[in-house]
This record gives C-alpha cells, sequence and structure tokens, in this order.
C-alpha cells in the first residue's frame, strides 16, 4: 500500500540510490494510474461476483468435514446449489455464527467434534474474513479499489522532496526529478478539468477509476501542498532563524515580463505591487518575499523604519522574530539568489 512508501521514505533509513530505486519501483508498479499520472492506494484487483462470493473453492470440496456434514444433511452448516457448487448455509454470518451451530448439532452428531476445527479453517479460507479490510478492499470510492487518495500522494511527494533535500550528486538530480514527476500528477492544477474531472484549483479527497475527482474540501493534501512548496522555494528555519535556501526551484519559474502581484499583508488589508522580469514572488506570515537572480546572495529587509541587509541567506533572530509575529516593521524581503540554485 501507498502508506508502506510513504513509512519508509518518511523514515529516514531508505536514502539516496535506494530512494530512488523504490520511487522508480513505485512508477512501474500497478499502483500507477497513467490517466492521472499518480498513484493508488494499493494494485487494483478483479472482485468475484455475487454468486462465487459464497461459493466453496473446488479444491476444499472433497473434504471429509464437508463431505460428513453433506451425508448427513446438516444444511444448517454446508448445501449444494442446482450446478453442484457447495456453500455454507446462508444464515452464518461469520465463524462464530458457525461455531454456535455446530454446538448446537453435537449432541445430535457426536462424530461432528472431530470436524469442526477444519470446517472452520474451509470457512475462513471462503471468505477471508480476517483479511477483511473495509472499504479498501470492497468500496469504488473513498479510498477504495483504483481509488487515488490525494492526501497520500501528497504525503508521499513531501517525503520524496525531503529526501531530495537530504541527498547529493547525482542521487540528488534524479531524486530531484522523481518529485517533479509527482508533483506533476498531484491534484488539479496541473491538469485540465476534462482530466481532472472537477475544478482544477480545489482540493479533491479522491478520484476513483471510474469517474472524475470527488469530495471537494480542505483536504489533508492542503496540508502537503503547503509544506512542499516552501520546500521548493527553500525556505527554512532553523534555529528560529529564517533563510533562503533553495535547491528545487525551477529558472522557469522567475517572471519573463513585468507582472503584478496580490496579497494579504499582516494587517490584513489587500495589496498589490508590481514586480519585474526575473522576479518571483510569495508571502510568509503575510510577509511579501521577492526572490531575484544575482551575483551575490543577500537578503534585504524593507520597512517603515528603513533598510537593513544580510549578506547571505538568512535574516538574524531578531529580524525573523518581527516576521513570526507580524509586528509590522517588516514589509518586503528582497532575496538574491545564484543563479546555481535554480535549475
Amino acid at each position: 500500500m501507498l502508506e508502506g512508501q510513504n513509512a519508509v521514505l518518511s523514515s529516514g533509513r531508505v536514502l539516496g540510490a535506494e530512494a530512488v530505486k523504490l520511487l522508480q519501483s513505485l512508477r512501474n508498479s500497478a499502483m500507477y494510474r497513467a490517466d492521472q499520472n499518480s498513484y493508488t492506494l494499493y494494485p487494483d484487483r478483479q472482485l468475484k461476483g455475487f454468486l462465487e462470493k459464497a461459493r466453496i473453492p473446488a479444491e476444499l470440496a472433497a473434504s471429509p468435514s464437508l463431505q460428513y456434514a453433506l451425508e448427513r444433511r446438516l444444511t444448517s452448516v454446508v448445501q449444494r446449489d442446482v450446478t453442484g457448487s457447495l456453500h455454507f448455509a446462508p444464515a452464518l454470518s461469520n465463524a462464530f455464527d458457525l461455531r454456535t451451530e455446530l454446538d448446537r448439532l453435537l449432541p445430535a452428531h457426536p462424530d461432528l467434534a472431530t470436524h469442526q476445527e477444519e470446517l472452520l479453517v474451509i470457512y475462513e479460507s471462503t471468505f477471508h474474513h480476517h483479511a477483511f479490510t473495509g472499504r479498501s478492499g470492497t468500496f469504488f470510492g473513498f479510498e477504495g479499489l483504483g481509488c487515488i487518495y490525494w492526501h497520500m500522494v501528497a504525503k508521499v511527494m513531501l517525503a520524496a522532496q525531503e529526501v531530495a533535500l537530504s541527498a547529493s550528486g547525482e542521487d540528488f538530480e534524479q531524486l530531484r526529478k522523481q518529485y517533479y514527476e509527482l508533483r506533476a500528477g498531484v491534484g488539479g492544477f496541473n491538469k485540465t478539468p476534462s482530466t481532472y474531472g472537477a475544478f482544477p484549483a480545489d482540493p479533491y479527497s479522491h478520484t476513483p477509476s471510474h469517474i472524475g475527482a470527488q469530495q471537494p474540501g480542505m483536504t489533508g493534501q492542503v496540508k502537503e501542498e503547503i509544506l512542499t512548496r516552501f520546500g521548493e522555494l527553500g525556505l527554512e528555519v532553523v534555529d528560529g532563524v529564517v533563510g533562503f535556501r533553495p535547491r528545487l526551484l525551477r529558472a522557469s519559474e522567475f517572471l519573463k515580463s513585468l507582472a503584478k502581484f496580490d496579497y494579504i499583508d499582516v494587517k490584513g488589508a489587500a495589496q498589490t505591487v508590481d514586480l519585474k522580469a526575473g522576479q518571483l514572488a510569495f508571502t510568509y506570515c503575510n510577509t511579501l518575499v521577492v526572490y531575484e537572480l544575482g551575483s551575490s546572495q543577500q537578503v534585504v529587509v524593507q520597512g517603515p523604519s528603513g533598510v537593513v541587509t544580510f549578506p547571505g541567506s538568512s535574516l538574524d533572530a531578531e529580524w525573523s522574530k518581527k516576521v513570526f509575529l507580524r509586528t509590522g516593521e517588516v514589509t518586503r524581503i528582497l532575496v538574491t539568489l545564484l543563479s546555481t540554485q535554480t535549475f
């Protein structure tokens, strides 16, 4: 199940080349759905038809215990249908019901005691009740068969990003590629409405194999989307200090021409700023952050009281705290990155 891949990647025990291999195996597995370029919770499977479900497997039909029940016409235990197939009695809901019925019949059929356990084993082999996983094994929606559960895919994407950021060299290059392959399939904003089956900008719970995205709402996927986006931008907080160190940022995200950027500031007021070609903007704690490329790294803080410049890629603890507390003393953070920090 996809939870397994997520757990392994998140554990910190599978890194580098091993993580590359795991993600490649996932891509080549039956869990990959090409129509959505994403992953189901587990491989789809064909369910038995209604009439076949309760049929005792042919290889077990010759069991001495079943033959004992048939010979003594214990129809409250086992019955033969018009096709000759054997079925457990329809009144038996589970193995507990079967054991109760066998105990009831025991005084009239003392030899039944030697067949009880085998009959219980055959019952479980027929219905697999102990392996029942609810809707995941029988439904075709929600987290059911052939269904993509977007929150779990987003979790795998976040775990893949964390592993990529811990890697270096060729492993980093490959993991970065695999991360963006996951990113391309998540949710709807990378897809047309006809492919996604819904309005692409909205988060949805799941996508069954036979219909478009279902159950809109603020799903857990949104949390992972926020975390991974900050990871792409290289925004990090270490020991209370805000830093800007991208390794997954695409050069194509920087503007090719003039544009306007709308955002909500720390006072809850709508703001619009003009951006130049070669810039990229986002907000953090309702504070405007603008990236641009240059020959040396620096972070420039702008506010009502003036400008403060920090060489390198971080604020200090004092100015970071002002951003966290939304004091209004920071109105814009202009970050200069090296072109080598993008790809």
